[in-house]
């Protein structure tokens, strides 16, 4: 079983091993130019200084187990692309990768809206292939395309030769299930542009206009079909479903244990059914199993006394029996108090998040989905990573929790990114991440950035001054953007701009966006006067950053809001990742 996706870049640890692979790939099939391998991580974290995109898909059967590769030349200004590799792994042949791949790139092609794309395949004419193995091996290829119904273009100079080389490519066309033919027009730009971006070191501009100005026939003629019955051929309709999703979401079960019935309690297992709703809409996520990660990644942001007194006092104790703290001592470690329950308040910060087992095993699972999804993205498995975290993390600090947080998720997530490079959170709840901001206040690597109600009036109260700008070598890298109670979709996108652009300057490896819609109207614990539909932009002005995405879910106690705000949110998201360059410069 593989698995086929885009790879974007070299810089992500998943994806750096997945070029070296493709290199090794590259060398076994194309030996003559083996040279060519040294360029591809250039040709991804450079897009445009060649003039045109370069694409690369792989197939694994598992991380970093790269079994084949396509890489197609697009030009996004033709909306045309050009086949420029396509192999599979010499120790591997068979089992359909090669035709997986194919297929998988013809998807994310018209994805990109792409409307052609052409191929250059070797001849299988004896007059001009002297090698009968090398004719073989051209007759085989130049088949597996005409079973797409893609076939070479006749009737033109596109097989002149250059310099000494005799054997000349056929330009082959795929319309990626277009119905309309390939017309005259159409085919010469694309024609120039192949041949003065891709050889411009071989061919001079009399050569290119030579064979521009020979496609004459409209539209272009196509060979009729030499290996495959025209009942043999696999239909040109382009498939879905060969590709991975660049989207994937990370929801647990075990959420649904911790349950506090008591009247008027917001934190809810609710939250979580309408948010899974909200994803099945939008038609855009993949499911991705949790990973159980060991209680030593939860000591890379909490302190070891206040993780074990959270595990020792929760174990056993029912919902009914629940402690919840009452009494709140000043925090000396040498006057801690002896017994466990009222110890609680030693750790805690306000009196309405209780302890109990089931909140514990929750909030452990929690954890578990936040780095599950931040994997994802660390592996480049996906663009998009939606953590579904239920009970939220964004109130626990290194040795405190409260706000119906137990374990800081987003900060986990960012810990374990961080090990590649930097990382900036952006915190768009409606309260203030204070967990977030002690968890990093003096780090100078992870960017912590929140756009909240003012602590004049919204909880947590005592964090998220504006004058609260980091300490030590973090000292510049928090930002807080407190609003006043009323404010509105105009003034909050205003902020967001401001945030946007400090983390544009800070260009991080990783983005962690935290995310509450609470900041919607109607909200039982917000008072901003925000639509679902204001999501929409922040999706797109967070994507607009280009930078892998992992969301980690925060607060939001309107049902309703929750199923609007995320929809909104990620289809947001959707339109700019569809229509970003899919490369980035090196940091």
């Amino acid at each position: 079983m593989f698995h086929i996706r885009p790879i974007y870049d070299d810089l992500l640890p998943g994806n750096r091993a997945a070029v070296q692979r493709v290199q090794d790939i590259f060398r076994q099939n194309f030996a003559c130019v083996a040279d060519y391998a040294e360029k591809i991580p250039v040709l991804l974290h450079e897009p445009f200084t060649f003039g045109y995109r370069s694409l690369l898909l792989v197939a694994e059967q598992g991380p970093g187990r790269v079994c084949g590769f396509s890489l197609v030349l697009h030009f996004p200004e033709l909306k045309a692309s050009l086949l420029d590799f396509l192999a599979v792994d010499r120790n591997q042949r068979g089992g359909g990768v090669g035709s997986a791949l194919y297929e998988a790139t013809r998807e994310y092609l018209r994805q990109l809206g792409s409307r052609g794309l052409y191929m250059e395949v070797l001849p299988d004419d004896p007059a001009m292939v002297a090698d009968p193995a090398i004719l073989k091996e051209n007759c085989a290829r130049l088949k597996f395309y005409e079973h797409y119904g893609v076939r070479p273009i006749i009737d033109t100079e596109y097989e002149t030769p250059v310099g000494d080389d005799p054997s000349a490519p056929y330009l082959l066309f795929d319309g990626l299930g277009r119905k309309a033919p390939l017309r005259r027009s159409e085919a010469r730009a694309a024609v120039r542009l192949i041949l003065k971006r891709k050889y411009s070191h071989l061919v001079d501009q009399p050569y290119v206009e030579q064979v521009v100005e020979s496609f004459i026939a409209d539209p272009v003629r196509i060979r009729p079909p030499r290996y495959v019955q025209a009942d043999e051929e696999v239909a040109a309709t382009v498939v879905p479903g060969r590709l991975e999703r660049p989207f994937g979401v990370v929801c647990g079960e075990r959420q649904r244990i911790h349950h506090v019935a008591d009247r008027g309690y917001v934190e809810r297992p609710a939250r979580v059914s309408a948010l899974r709703k909200a994803v099945a809409q939008s038609q855009l996520f993949v499911d991705v199993p949790i990973q159980h990660f060991g209680d030593q990644v939860l000591r890379t942001v909490h302190a070891p006394d206040f993780l074990n007194y959270l595990k020792t006092v929760c174990k056993g104790i029912a919902d009914a029996d629940a402690v919840y703290p009452y009494v709140f001592p000043v925090r000396r470690p040498e006057r801690r108090p002896k017994e466990l329950a009222l110890r609680a308040g030693y750790y805690c910060i306000d009196t309405f998040t209780p302890l109990c087992e089931s909140a514990y095993l929750a909030a452990r699972e929690a954890a578990d989905v936040a780095l599950t999804a931040a994997e994802e993205i660390r592996l480049g498995r996906r663009r998009v990573a939606y953590a579904v975290c239920r009970p939220p993390g964004h109130h626990a600090e290194h040795r405190t929790f409260g706000g119906f947080c137990y374990f800081c998720n987003g900060a986990l997530a960012a810990a374990r990114l961080a090990a590649d490079g930097k990382v900036a959170i952006l915190d768009v709840d409606f309260h203030h991440g204070n967990g977030t901001q002690d968890i990093f206040y003096q780090r100078k690597d992870v960017l912590t950035v929140s756009i909240h109600g003012h602590p004049n009036y919204a909880y947590p109260y005592f964090s998220g001054f504006a004058d609260e700008v980091g300490e030590g070598e973090g000292k510049g890298f928090n930002l807080n953007l407190p609003l006043p109670e009323d404010a509105d979709t105009t003034a909050y996108l205003a902020a967001l701009d401001v945030a946007i652009a400090r983390i544009r300057r800070f260009d991080p490896v990783y983005i962690v966006l935290s995310v509450g819609f609470d900041t919607l109207q109607g909200d039982p614990t917000g008072a901003f006067r925000m639509k679902p539909a204001a999501m929409t932009t922040i999706g797109q002005r967070v994507a607009s950053l280009g930078k892998p995405l992992l969301v980690i879910q925060e607060g939001g106690y309107s049902l309703r809001n929750l199923r609007q705000g995320a929809l909104h949110l990620f289809r947001g998201i959707a339109a700019v990742v569809k229509t970003l360059p899919l490369a980035r410069p090196r940091p």
